[in-house]
């Protein structure tokens, strides 16, 4: 059974930080390349970051580069999405994201959320 739970989001001043951390089970985590995702009220999911399997490509949306960084230990089955510098704005539910192929099948999981609240 695929699972993927998040954790770390919270209430944070604006300039603040906070780290996500995903954890993945179920599946051969060192093979998936994961995102990062959030969705805000009224407005679609826009994809944040995204590791590829091994660590060595990284990608994020141009409202966070340079504040976040997505980064992945395949030892502990995890991916982490280090925030700094915090704006109102980044207020959203931030999901996880697994992708792979198998048998040449794309698979993907998706982790239940974790609320981003940025405000003083």
């Amino acid at each position: 059974q695929v699972q993927l739970v998040e954790s770390g989001g919270g209430l944070v001043q604006p300039g603040g930080s906070l780290r996500l951390s995903c954890v993945g089970s179920g599946f051969i985590f060192s093979s998936a390349a994961m995102m990062w995702y959030r969705q805000s009220p009224g407005n679609q999911r826009e994809l944040v970051a995204s590791i590829s399997s091994a660590g060595g490509s990284t990608a994020y949306v141009d409202s966070v580069k340079g504040r976040f960084t997505i980064s992945r230990d395949n030892a502990k089955n995890t991916v982490y999405l280090q925030m700094n510098d915090l704006k109102p704005e980044d207020t959203a539910v931030y999901s996880c994201r697994a992708q792979w192929m198998l048998f040449r099948s794309p698979q993907t999981y998706w982790g239940q959320g974790t609320q981003v609240t940025v405000s003083s």
